[in-house]
């Protein structure tokens, strides 16, 4: 076999997950300090674009980047953190509403700063142009399906 991928879109595809992965590593990195995961860092974003108000689980489970199957777990432990603040909607019992506290929003945005300067270094370099190439290719391979 002269290529080790039976397709162009295999090769493709493998591309993708391996760049995924790199990708979630400078993420997972650039975390550390601030002691977040990358789901954590994801609820306490989702909440910080909420604020003031606080959204029901079920739509911060809707909003996930990635699905988290223990979301429950997620949010106690970022309430015992003293990052979010949760309470039973008053009108469905069975629904539990979460806002981000002060300082869920003082973690987020030093996150996000780590976050952000990391994913600049290692992908500024590409330059604007093809940065817009590749965010509207990989636009265009979600959209087929």
């Amino acid at each position: 076999m002269s290529r080790p991928f039976a397709s162009l879109e295999q090769e493709v595809h493998i591309e993708i997950q391996r760049t995924a992965q790199l990708t979630m590593r400078w993420v997972v990195d650039a975390l550390k300090p601030n002691g977040l995961t990358p789901p954590q860092f994801n609820v306490l974003r989702i909440l910080r674009g909420a604020r003031p108000e606080a959204l029901k689980a079920s739509v911060i489970s809707e909003r996930m980047i990635a699905d988290d199957p223990d979301l429950t777990r997620l949010l106690d432990r970022l309430e015992t953190a003293g990052l979010v603040e949760k309470a039973r909607d008053t009108a469905d019992r069975r629904a539990i509403n979460v806002r981000i506290t002060t300082e869920g929003l003082r973690v987020v945005d030093a996150a996000s700063k780590a976050v952000q300067k990391k994913i600049d270094e290692a992908m500024g370099p590409l330059g604007v142009k093809k940065l817009e190439t590749l965010a509207n290719l990989l636009e265009q391979v979600r959209a087929t399906h």
